[in-house]
């Protein structure tokens, strides 16, 4: 089980532009920490870092489970649940091909049904993906975040596209997750809906 991660004296950059500089934090497991700041100010580009997605400049991201720590990029990807902007879905498939599809990726078959009653998507299940509304490609996102079942949950934005019953919805699967001892890092201009701790990046203060 992961007990934390720590970001030690992070520098992110795109390209030659550099996002943030000296930046450190810790999550611990069951907490939640939402990004904030302006557009461009490098909140996707720290979570695309702390996925493994994205060198650092400096410094480092290390996961601790029990005496082991991983900060090697490769690694520590398998421990993140990702929700970004992109939808990763196969306009032909149907919803249930689609998350089938995600759930034997993850190696978790046989939670579909489950998964698509969890987050409103089960009258929805035989209807290809192409016909889906933003907000019902949202919730297949979410469905296959849950079919992941990685501690480490890095969400970009979780609230688009979401009417306010879909935006209960996030609050209330992100609470869950952390009430699980699960991890959050959330870029978001939203309140989460929980107690977290809240890092405005620009000027990089960590307000507890």
């Amino acid at each position: 089980m992961i007990q934390s991660l720590t970001a030690e004296k992070l520098t992110v950059q795109r390209g030659s532009r550099r996002l943030v500089e000296n930046l450190s934090f810790t999550v611990k497991a069951g907490q939640a920490l939402s990004l904030e700041g302006a557009n461009g100010a490098g909140k996707t580009s720290l979570l695309r870092l702390i996925a493994g997605l994205l060198p650092a400049g400096a410094g480092s991201v290390t996961l601790h489970e029990g005496d082991t720590e991983i900060s090697e990029p490769e690694e520590r990807g398998k421990y993140v649940g990702w929700l970004g902007h992109h939808d990763a879905l196969k306009a032909s498939f149907t919803v249930s091909e689609q998350l089938a599809f995600f759930s034997k990726l993850y190696g978790r078959e046989g939670d579909e049904i489950a998964l698509l009653g969890q987050v409103g998507l089960s009258r929805q299940a035989e209807l290809p993906c192409r016909y889906l509304s933003a907000g019902q490609r949202r919730r297949l996102a979410l469905a296959r975040l849950l079919a992941s079942r990685r501690p480490l949950w890095l969400l970009d934005e979780p609230f688009a596209a979401l009417d306010t019953v879909g935006k209960a919805l996030v609050a209330r699967l992100i609470a869950l997750h952390c009430g699980e001892g699960g991890l959050v890092i959330a870029a978001t201009h939203e309140s989460l809906g929980l107690s977290n701790e809240t890092l405005r990046l620009g000027n990089a203060v960590l307000k507890l």
